[in-house]
């Protein structure tokens, strides 16, 4: 089983130090990590691992069976042993981006949930831009304007941003109606992470984010959809 060390609260870290639990043709394990591996919408980190004799790109990390499989492209040497002591490196710019864009979803979804009702059915986040589908939700041009202005009004405050674990029976009792979908998480999960917003949202995440709102910056929405009869999708950037 891989630690994942970047939780609750560790996802500033970018260097650290591990040990190999092993290998296969293009990818190695370790015990613990600091990678952070695709899911919830946010896609993998990326980064450098080295050892005495050899290093790698870490060009993809994936969950696998409780295991953290960092997919690699070897630059010298070859795969370490089991046992190996390796230093791994995350492309911080990345990790910062995706951690802002991550965070800068969580402001939009509380902001279109208050002011439309409308949950989020999903997301998808990237460097350099994101998207949301909220559903049930048809926004026009006027609606992404207050959206927009409501959401950067929020990041002007600089709320601080609290990562922690949390009991499930807590989560559950203080979640507000369309921030969570917990269904779709195991029962056997507890306690949750949860990301906390100073007096503006609470939500189960495992992802990463900044420590205040503003290290956002600027939310720029750049484009809207309508997918199917319920959904609508938000694209938006950091400027």
């Amino acid at each position: 089983m891989t630690e994942l060390r970047y939780l609750p609260d560790a996802d500033d870290v970018t260097t650290f130090t591990a040990t190999v639990t092993g290998t296969t043709q293009d990818s190695v394990f370790l015990d613990g990590t600091y990678f952070y591996p695709e899911g919830g919408g946010q896609p993998a980190d990326h980064g450098v691992l080295e050892w005495e004799e050899g290093s790698a790109d870490v060009t993809g990390v994936r969950k696998d069976h409780g295991e953290v499989r960092h997919e690699i492209d070897l630059r010298e040497g070859d795969l370490p042993a089991e046992g190996t002591t390796v230093d791994g490196r995350i492309d911080e710019t990345r990790r910062r981006q995706l951690s802002r864009m991550h965070t800068a979803q969580h402001v939009v979804s509380r902001v279109v949930l208050e002011e439309y009702g409308a949950s989020t059915a999903g997301n998808q986040i990237y460097p350099d831009r994101s998207r949301i589908d909220f559903e049930p939700a048809s926004f026009d041009d006027a609606d992404l304007a207050l959206i927009e202005r409501r959401t950067n009004e929020v990041v002007d405050r600089d709320l601080s941003v609290v990562k922690e674990n949390r009991s499930r029976a807590t989560v559950e009792a203080e979640v507000d109606e369309g921030r969570a979908l917990l269904d779709l998480i195991p029962e056997s999960v507890d306690p949750l992470r949860v990301v906390e917003i100073e007096d503006f949202d609470m939500c189960p995440c495992g992802g990463t984010h900044v420590s205040r709102l503003g290290e956002i910056g600027r939310i720029e929405i750049t484009d809207h959809t309508t997918k199917g009869e319920r959904v609508g999708r938000i694209e938006f950037e950091l400027v």
